[in-house]
């Protein structure tokens, strides 16, 4: 059985630009290498929105050093970069954008999202990238919710939407650089299930809505994350209600992380230059063309 590390509160909300009101609910700030090859998870909303002409969201911003995982629950997110990839996610689709040598890029919420307006909801992971391929080339993916694979659960206990990694037979159409699982997981009220974790992987659980007890000895509730020791092997997790909970888990990597900012590298003097890449314009441009 594994052990629990700690669980924790997410803090107040805060703004990221004027798109998403956010509360940050991992981060390598506070949970370090328990929480590798993780860095950071920003859950925005829920929040409701008014309909507007103004263009909601973050403005052209630079990345190195990691990958941003986009993936959206309610409303619609729409993104562009400086590889000149782009697109519109919306309920259940995955923007999943590798920063790795360099790149800007923007998000906001799409015209038609800000046109209408309504409810928004999303959640923002950054995974880390190790040394050997933190200068590999900039990406994107764009994972469809048809394209994201569902198991069902035993005894109606629920289902798992796997985004990467593998569940049961399932396998997540996400292209990773080291072994991970990012699993959009939804519980019944009253049933459990058993989520098998290899062993050595670190773990993390972070409740979305509801509350859930995890092997029976600690109820994690709305707005928590339970981080889990790397050894013991699987969990099972019990709902106490209707629950949509996160799961991630994966291969630490076990490299130092400085993180400044928009860049996560593993020495000060890596940052530095990084800034200096940002700053002489080595990441690219934003094809204005392109945007509305």
């Amino acid at each position: 059985m594994r052990q629990i590390l700690g669980i924790y509160s997410a803090p107040r909300q805060h703004w990221v630009g004027d798109g998403f009101p956010v509360r940050t609910m991992l981060s390598h700030h506070d949970q370090g290498a328990h929480i590798s090859p993780f860095i950071m998870l920003d859950y925005a909303g829920p929040a409701k929105f008014a309909p507007t002409s103004a263009r909601r969201g973050v403005g052209q911003h630079p990345h190195k050093g990691f990958e941003t995982v986009t993936i959206v629950y309610e409303g619609e997110v729409e993104h562009r970069d400086s590889t000149g990839a782009g697109g519109t996610i919306g309920p259940g689709d995955v923007q999943w954008m590798t920063a790795a040598s360099g790149i800007l890029h923007e998000e906001f919420h799409s015209p038609k999202f800000a046109r209408t307006g309504g409810n928004f909801e999303m959640v923002q992971l950054w995974v880390n990238l190790p040394k050997k391929d933190k200068a590999a080339k900039p990406g994107y993916q764009n994972l469809l919710d048809g394209d994201i694979p569902s198991v069902d659960l035993a005894n109606g206990a629920g289902r798992v939407r796997v985004i990467a990694g593998g569940f049961e037979s399932a396998r997540g159409p996400a292209r990773t650089f080291t072994p991970i699982n990012i699993w959009d997981v939804r519980l019944v009220r009253d049933k459990s299930a058993t989520l098998d974790v290899p062993d050595g992987h670190t773990l993390s659980v972070m409740v979305l809505s509801g509350s859930v007890k995890i092997d029976g000895r600690e109820v994690v509730r709305e707005a928590q994350t339970v981080i889990l020791s790397r050894d013991g092997g699987g969990i099972t997790i019990e709902a106490e209600s209707d629950a949509k909970l996160l799961v991630l888990s994966g291969v630490p990597i076990d490299e130092p992380v400085v993180a400044h900012g928009p860049f996560v590298m593993n020495t000060v003097g890596e940052i530095k230059q990084a800034m200096l890449d940002f700053q002489a314009g080595k990441f690219g441009a934003i094809d204005e063309a392109r945007l509305p």
